[in-house]
């Protein structure tokens, strides 16, 4: 272990059999929106899932423990995160179900040829404005921002690299929910479900969960509101189930 974690970087629990990921605090750590996604998502048995923009990898590691799926792929392209990315495969003693791949989610195509993925997964940039950014090659304003890849960018190669009927499941803002659905039926994916995420009861929802279906029929479903937290400080029953903590 001492090898694959670095004096600046920390190991986090992931609460869930007995997993764990590298982080570095000065860098872009997963937050709530992954975990989220990743029990949101659903990934069959024998199904094999590629996660676009992968960061450090939390959402295959999450989703190789939670659902039935049978090969999880990572694809990222900031150097530094890959390859904490596969130390954290490593780790947990993964690299037979879980695979991380240093690229451009604009080439996704490319790299993993057309039609060949069932389930495509992706946290992509939120934000369209990155003026005044005090350096856009941060690793956290790649993360945050609209640099390297559009929302366009990730809709075009997750429909290029699903197979048809395959599913996609993205979180973003619900702000650009209009931009989200015109974006999917674009390029034939079909919005099937989505779920709202508010942080509390009373408050405007601050993240969308959204499925869709390449070459589905038009039909979308709403699920019930989720809710984070009860009080300050204080998660809903959800949100701790969600994160193993009950």
């Amino acid at each position: 272990m001492e090898n694959l974690v670095r004096s600046d970087e920390r190991i986090d629990d992931l609460q869930i059999n007995g997993y764990k990921i590298i982080q570095h605090p000065d860098k872009f750590c997963f937050g709530m929106d992954a975990v989220l996604l990743s029990s949101f998502a659903k990934v069959r048995e024998g199904e094999k899932a590629l996660d676009l923009g992968t960061g450090t990898g939390i959402l295959p590691i999450l989703l190789e423990a939670k659902t039935e799926g049978e090969h999880f792929i990572g694809l990222e392209i900031q150097h530094e995160s890959a390859e904490m990315a596969n130390r954290s495969v490593l780790l947990n003693g993964l690299q037979d179900k879980i695979e991380i791949i240093e690229g451009d989610i604009k080439e996704a195509s490319a790299i993993f040829g057309k039609g060949k993925i069932d389930v495509v997964t992706s946290n992509p940039p939120y934000m369209t404005n990155h003026h005044g950014l005090k350096n856009p090659n941060d690793a956290k304003a790649i993360a945050r921002h609209e640099l390297l890849c559009s929302l366009d960018d990730v809709v075009r190669e997750t429909a290029a690299v699903l197979k048809p009927r395959g599913r996609c499941y993205f979180v973003h803002r619900p702000k650009r929910l209009v931009e989200i659905f015109e974006a999917m039926r674009k390029y034939r994916i079909e919005p099937k479900r989505m779920r709202l995420v508010y942080p509390y009861v009373d408050k405007e929802p601050n993240m969308v969960l959204v499925e869709g279906v390449r070459g589905g029929g038009a039909q979308l479903t709403v699920e019930a509101p989720l809710i984070v937290y009860e009080n300050p400080g204080e998660y809903t029953k959800e949100i701790y189930e969600i994160y193993g903590m009950n």
